[in-house]
């Protein structure tokens, strides 16, 4: 469990719990996207041509895209759709949550552990600046 430092003032104890043992196998754009396969980076693993160095919010955008996210306007809940939570500072793309079915949300936090936390907000205000777009796309239905 975190506690609250520099890196992440708003997580507590009764915001969030852990859900994995640390791991330096995926990252938090892998886990947003459901693949514990691979670090998702450009210039590593990046599901679109993306040049190397380009860590940009934009870039971030059309890895979801290619993904079937659309870009919204909110991170509540709602039915039929899941959606993921880009974060940002002023130059960087700098973590992706994504959002459970019960309306909470999880997070990979760098090669460190999954957690479950209750909103985006809980991860703001440290290392990974805030939210800078939310996205989402219609839950496939067989």
């Amino acid at each position: 469990m975190i506690t609250p430092n520099d890196s992440f003032p708003y997580l507590t104890g009764d915001n969030h719990r852990s859900t994995s043992p640390p791991t330096p196998d995926y990252n938090c754009i892998a886990w947003s996207a459901r693949d514990t396969e691979h670090w998702w980076q450009p210039g590593v693993f990046w599901p679109v041509s993306a040049p190397p160095d380009d860590f940009g919010v934009g870039i971030l955008v059309l890895a979801f895209e290619a993904q079937g996210y659309q870009t919204c306007d909110h991170g509540r809940l709602e039915l039929m759709f899941e959606k993921v939570a880009l974060y940002g500072n002023n130059f960087f793309y700098t973590h992706v949550a994504r959002q459970l079915p019960d309306g909470r949300w999880t997070s990979k936090l760098g090669r460190a552990e999954d957690i479950e936390h209750q909103s985006p907000d809980d991860l703001a205000g440290g290392v990974y600046g805030e939210v800078v777009q939310y996205m989402r796309r219609a839950i496939q239905t067989i």
